[in-house]
């Protein structure tokens, strides 16, 4: 295992508070899909700490923070790795609403809010997969 040189304090990821943050964003996000059938029904782990920590480092990575997620599972291929889920408008918008708890839970800066939720919107915009 090797050890994660600290991201450089311009980072986004140093900016809102680095790994703690995430893993706030991260918790507060799977305390609301554990709660909603629709989106709980897509996890087939009966505990939802692997999906907890795949996001984590995924959004870790993705705002400059370490590289984890790719060093463990290679490259992100979202749209891939969800396919085998039927991600309708429904489940887009669930998930939407679970996050943005998430995001306010964290009471950012109004700049970096808003930057993580224009990135966010698009992603559960972009999973879409079926119409159904």
């Amino acid at each position: 295992m090797s050890v994660q040189p600290e991201p450089p304090e311009g980072t986004f990821y140093a900016q809102v508070g680095g790994h703690q943050t995430f893993v706030r964003l991260v918790d507060a996000f799977y305390d609301g899909v554990a709660a909603d059938p629709v989106l709980r029904a897509m996890y087939p782990e009966e505990d939802l700490a692997p999906a907890r920590e795949r996001l984590r480092m995924f959004l870790e990575q993705y705002w400059g923070g370490p590289t984890t997620y790719s060093e463990q599972r290679g490259h992100p291929r979202l749209r891939m790795r969800h396919a085998p889920f039927r991600v309708n408008p429904d489940a887009r918008d669930r998930w939407l609403t679970h996050m943005r708890a998430a995001v306010e839970s964290l009471h950012l800066a109004p700049i970096n809010e808003s930057l993580l939720w224009d990135y966010l919107e698009r992603a559960a915009w972009s999973m879409v997969n079926t119409l159904d």
